[in-house]
């Protein structure tokens, strides 16, 4: 049933613009699902839901699965803060060196971050290998990356 309601939730909200979880709620009720607020709470979060302004100035709820725009999430930046000693690019392959052991956690937040730029990643003990699109988005992040850690 779960599983059921959550794809109805996905197409609700890529068909109509709902605001609230309570719009949410009496779509889901009108649509046949028998639900609670609580429920429909931790369906959003579990689909990664987000709220995004409208051009007429209201807010609507999407998926969160689009590039983020330039800059990085909070989690991203406190990892890189904490653990990444030195990175580089050749080409369109970046390589980022961490503390022991937090290279996973590095790539994990780089995979979370949905980029299309970022191919994929490929992490060690204290190193990952990121493979981006091309050379113009491996300068680009890495200049994000030395505007981060100054």
């Amino acid at each position: 049933m779960k599983s059921k309601r959550q794809a109805k939730i996905m197409e609700i909200i890529s068909t109509t613009n709902v605001e609230t979880q309570e719009q949410l709620l009496a779509a889901l009720q009108d649509a046949g699902f028998t639900s609670t607020q609580a429920t429909i709470s931790r369906d959003i979060k579990e689909l990664r839901i987000v709220k995004e302004l409208t051009t007429f100035g209201t807010y609507r709820y999407t998926t969160a699965a689009r590039e983020v725009p330039s800059g990085f999430s909070g989690r991203l930046n406190t990892i890189f803060r904490e653990c990444v000693t030195n990175f580089d690019y050749a080409q369109n392959i970046i390589v980022i060196h961490t503390l022991p052991g937090l290279a996973n956690a590095a790539a994990s937040a780089l995979d979370a971050m949905n980029m299309s730029v970022v191919l994929g990643t490929l992490a060690g003990d204290d190193t990952v290998m990121v493979v981006m699109r091309d050379t113009n988005s491996a300068a680009a992040f890495c200049g994000e990356i030395k505007s981060l850690m100054s």
